[in-house]
């Protein structure tokens, strides 16, 4: 299962993953592993495979002619793509999309084999040793398109709302694969109005988007958690011969900004309550099938939260669909995680970084669920290359998106000098785990530094990350740490302490579930897991499952 809707109808698609696929391992670790194997998945989870770092290979035969695209959700960490044994592409980053469009490919039955590997090494700035575990293998879903002359790329929709309803503009990517000129127009409709007719005109083998003006939009109902409404956004691309290709997306009519320290959701002061989540599961690696992702949601729901923070990568579009339906606020980020300086001077790190934004805010650009976009959680913005690293990244993604807010999560106390770039102020904190002092005190040191010595001042504010361990079943009236008691009772002055500040717009627990680690942390993480769950890693409550449960249910989703 790719998305939970169509996404043509005209051109013609076919899934190659929810399908067993030749596997077999390629290096020196032991014997060869050979078997088949499901995509999507993720090897840790094969019986001999499971803590098998290197290169390993993915084949399975299709059948096509002319000119093709496959597409790949997601392919851990690095894919090398052959057809019929010859190269064709090639990937980096677990946690975005690519394609490889192929032209004129001979009809009849054709070799697809993907070379996967999730090791680490100098090429690599983002997929280091971590505290989330970096899994290997296709774990995210394939497909196989036909294609003609020309075709559609993407499709980007923006809501806007004015004082007399809703407006939208639309952008629409086209590629001519002829050498030949191409002369046609692109139709538009959201859901089943008539919304734009786009002339178009490329010269051979070229690219190019265009747009439409601002046009209303009289019919629009507002997307909100209360009520998440959504339209299929539908373009056809017309040429001399007819109807050549489509594209299909989905969108809602909502409209986020910042407003002094507040940040409003269709002109309402918005409180979050929200969880930092992995994907992360120990049957299914980071390849959670729809029925675990929709699983987890109904926790989170049941909860009472509002919005997940998609720690720390771009997250299976499947599940954003999920939170586009459910009127779930999504903060989406791109990858890197607790950097250091040195590690930001990584030759590759700003090429891989600027991968990640551009691929992640092209393909989920149209989510209304996502509400932010998020980078660098956790790396040197207490340095001056630092802020060169997150100017240039916050730069990148003002000029793809200038309409969502940016922020960073920070852990940088009273250090951070990036804090005049993003939109939303953002910190992690851990008062009552890491820090022994009053939850209260700590919060309040950090928001007066903010408000007095920093370049946030008047800026919205969010903590990203709070919490405390917790090993399942761990119960002692001694209420240390560990324990689900010691949870309970710091998650409880935690929360009380984050709602009751002036100035707050919210709170993301860390975390929803327990994960998996690198095994370079078993040193601090007992399991070689992070503890910090509300829940197991197999969605067992805590004791602090209720507690949450209260207090953000107490609560409503606006000021």
């Amino acid at each position: 299962m790719i998305r939970t809707f169509e996404t043509h109808k005209i051109r013609k698609a076919a899934e190659l993953s929810s399908a067993l696929w030749n596997f077999h391992t390629i290096g020196t670790q032991g014997e060869e592993a050979v078997i088949q194997a499901p995509v999507p998945g993720c090897w840790e989870n094969y019986p001999d495979t499971v803590s098998y770092r290197g290169q390993a290979s993915y084949s399975r035969e299709f059948e096509a002619k002319g000119n093709i695209r496959l597409e790949f959700k997601g392919v851990s960490h690095t894919a090398s793509v052959l057809v019929d044994g010859k190269p064709v592409g090639s990937h980096y980053n677990a946690y975005t999309p690519f394609d490889v469009v192929l032209k004129d490919i001979r009809p009849g039955i054709h070799q697809l084999e993907v070379i996967a590997d999730n090791s680490f090494g100098p090429d690599s700035a983002l997929h280091v040793p971590n505290d989330y575990q970096s899994y290997g293998g296709i774990s995210r879903g394939v497909v196989l398109e036909e294609l003609g002359e020309a075709y559609l790329s993407w499709i980007h929709f923006t809501p806007f709302l004015r004082k007399d309803g809703w407006y939208g503009k639309a952008e629409i990517c086209v590629r001519n694969l002829s050498s030949g000129r191409l002369d046609g127009s692109v139709e538009v409709e959201i859901g089943k109005n008539s919304f734009a007719v786009l002339p178009i005109v490329l010269e051979g083998e070229e690219e190019k988007s265009f747009s439409t003006q601002e046009l209303p939009c009289p019919w629009a109902e507002c997307w909100s958690p209360e009520s998440p409404v959504l339209y299929l956004i539908t373009a056809v691309l017309r040429t001399a011969d007819g109807a050549a290709d489509d594209i299909i997306d989905r969108v809602g009519f909502r409209e986020i900004r910042t407003e002094g320290k507040d940040i409003l959701l269709n002109g309402r002061k918005l409180r979050i309550k929200g969880f930092c989540r992995h994907e992360d599961h120990p049957q299914f690696g980071c390849a959670l099938p729809f029925s675990a992702m929709q699983h987890d949601l109904m926790l989170i729901k049941d909860l009472g939260a509002n919005s997940i923070r998609t720690v720390h990568y771009p997250n299976d579009e499947l599940f954003l669909d999920l939170c586009d339906e459910q009127g779930i606020l999504v903060w989406e980020e791109n990858h890197a995680r607790g950097l250091s300086e040195e590690n930001m001077r990584n030759p590759h790190f700003k090429q891989q970084c600027g991968d990640c934004i551009r691929e992640m805010i092209t393909a989920h650009y149209n989510h209304p669920s996502i509400y932010i976009w998020g980078i660098l959680n956790e790396c040197a913005s207490d340095t001056e290359y630092g802020r060169e690293c997150y100017s240039e990244q916050y730069e990148l993604i003002k000029s793809l998106d200038p309409y969502r807010p940016r922020s960073s999560a920070s852990c940088r106390f009273k250090t951070d000098i990036c804090l005049g770039y993003p939109e939303v102020v953002s910190y992690n904190i851990y008062p009552k785990w890491y820090h022994d002092v009053p939850v209260e005190d700590y919060l309040d040191e950090l928001y007066q530094w903010i408000q007095n010595e920093s370049e946030g001042t008047g800026k919205p504010f969010l903590i990203t990350e709070i919490g405390a361990g917790a090993i399942y079943g761990y119960r002692t009236p001694a209420h240390v740490k560990w324990s689900e008691e010691y949870q309970v009772q710091a998650l409880k002055e935690q929360l009380q302490a984050v709602f009751t500040r002036e100035g707050c717009s919210g709170v993301y627990i860390w975390q929803f579930c327990d994960v998996r680690v690198c095994d370079s942390w078993f040193g601090s993480r007992p399991r070689t897991m992070n503890n910090k769950g509300i829940v197991d890693e197999y969605r067992r409550p805590k004791l602090a499952y209720e507690v949450v449960k209260d207090s953000y249910r107490s609560l409503g989703n606006y000021f």
